[in-house]
């Protein structure tokens, strides 16, 4: 897609570099201190981490207000949960490829291109959106089948997945849009967007679980159209946000559909289609561990859950951590200061072990009071617990895996790092869980020993590859561009 058109003249351009440059995004001002770097990524850090807990939240709010409906309705959303969440987390990874490529693009000061990029990003979320709810209106009911349900929960889960797939649509053309408010460093923007959606989202749930105000009582399936309805809602605000605000509003995204360019689309899907199957193998991994923890008792089973529970919601500091290291990496690297690039990449991952770290001894010292929070049953909260001091060592292998593999996408190096999770999610974490768990009498703990083994193997080996690219690949010395 070429830019000689009036939509974006070079005078707009130069126009849109000073608009740009007075807006004070992070990046125009290279950090050359370990202080300046630290402070970098966490001016970038908390509004995703505060992103992603409103996010979790609305997940929760589904939950807990289905659970106080009727029990069958808190089981058929969990279900469509648990068969909406791989599918989403592996094709919102592609789209978030936006975010390193244009972060790159504006490290190598091609600003005039990102606009290009985003609206062949917002193109493919249309594409995938349609293919999922195609394929979701001829697989759905029979996957339901396969599950050998109850009448009421296959049906809750059935009418949940149907309402949420009116949201489809917002929701990628969303995380496009977020993987470009993110590449610009504006990470508040988005924290923002979050946190007003949520009291929607809330009244929403309200109203068309219980029937209230009005509208028609929908149970459990009533926390999809809610959840449809907010993003639809949050979609609105960022591509409102995204016309209209500087510095968004230089560049001409929601207007720069003059034609599909197979090379920008080609470029997304080289680095989103490696990241986007390695978030669904990692949470795949997940389920199929969930299935055959299944064939343990009910205390089990509750209390890996619970233990699942807690470790999930502190995964969401390094996937934060991770997320802006990706866009500061990648950044760095196009400006070709690759010094600097390294810094962040290994600065990232020394601080998303130190927090798994911390948070992790304060769970291991208070497991019994957290446990506490999701039984009271005596049993499970005790088997809890005991998951809990394997689940200390179970984040710090985490921590470094998300995080290197993050630093890996800045340099926009994904192929192997995608084979590198595949097997060992796959053929370690797996295969050595389920051995643990069945041939050495450690029952349900082998799991966790073996996904502790797999995530460690996996951080290591990504580690290993960051290093290599970044002797062998990225190891010219810093340029400080533009005279600086």
């Amino acid at each position: 897609m070429k830019y000689s058109d009036r939509s974006f003249s070079h005078k707009n351009f130069y126009r849109h570099k000073k608009i740009h440059l007075e807006a004070g995004v992070i990046f125009m001002q290279p950090t050359n201190t370990l202080r300046g770097k630290v402070k970098q990524i966490f001016v970038m850090l908390i509004p995703i981490l505060i992103t992603q807990l409103g996010m979790f939240s609305m997940v929760f709010f589904n939950t807990i207000m289905s659970g106080k409906y009727n029990s069958s309705d808190l089981a058929g959303v969990a279900i469509g949960s648990s068969i909406w969440n791989p599918v989403f987390t592996g094709l919102s990874g592609i789209l978030l490829a936006v975010s390193p490529i244009a972060a790159q693009r504006f490290g190598e000061k091609k600003d005039s291109e990102v606009a290009s990029i985003v609206a062949n990003g917002i193109y493919l979320a249309l594409l995938i959106a349609a293919t999922v709810i195609l394929l979701g209106y001829f697989l759905l009911e029979p996957l339901l089948e396969l599950m050998n349900l109850s009448d009421d929960v296959r049906e809750t889960a059935h009418d949940y997945l149907v309402g949420l797939s009116f949201g489809i649509v917002p929701l990628f053309i969303f995380n496009v849009l977020r993987s470009f408010i993110y590449a610009l460093g504006k990470t508040r923007v988005v924290m923002v967007i979050m946190i007003l959606s949520l009291p929607l989202n809330f009244l929403l749930n309200y109203m068309l679980i219980y029937g209230r105000m009005g509208l028609p009582e929908l149970g459990g399936a009533g926390a999809g159209y809610a959840t449809s309805i907010t993003y639809w809602a949050i979609a609105g605000m960022t591509a409102w946000i995204v016309k209209k605000q500087v510095p968004f509003s230089a560049y001409p995204v929601l207007s720069s559909f003059k034609a599909f360019s197979i090379r920008r689309s080609k470029e997304i899907l080289q680095i989103g289609v490696p990241m986007g199957l390695s978030a669904f193998f990692e949470t795949s991994m997940f389920a199929m561990v969930t299935i055959l923890i299944s064939r343990f008792s009910v205390t089990t089973i509750a209390a890996y859950q619970s233990a699942l529970n807690i470790v999930s919601f502190l995964y969401m500091i390094p996937v934060s951590i991770s997320l802006a290291l990706t866009v500061l990496v990648g950044y760095e690297a196009g400006a070709k200061r690759y010094n600097d690039a390294r810094t962040y990449s290994w600065l990232g991952i020394v601080l998303s072990v130190m927090m798994a770290l911390v948070t992790g001894l304060l769970v291991v010292f208070f497991r019994y009071t957290v446990a506490g929070f999701y039984s009271n049953e005596e049993a499970v909260i005790y088997l809890t617990a005991h998951f809990l001091i394997y689940a200390l060592f179970f984040q710090i292998s985490d921590a470094i895996q998300v995080t290197a593999q993050a630093a890996l996408r800045g340099y926009k190096d994904v192929n192997t790092a995608f084979m590198i999770t595949l097997v060992a999610y796959w053929l370690v974490c797996l295969p050595l869980g389920y051995f643990l768990a069945y041939y050495t009498g450690l029952g349900a703990t082998g799991f966790w020993i073996g996904l502790t083994f797999g995530l460690l193997a996996a951080g290591v080996c990504l580690s290993i590859r960051l290093i290599y690219i970044q002797k062998r690949k990225f190891s010219g010395v810093s340029i400080q561009q533009d005279g600086k």
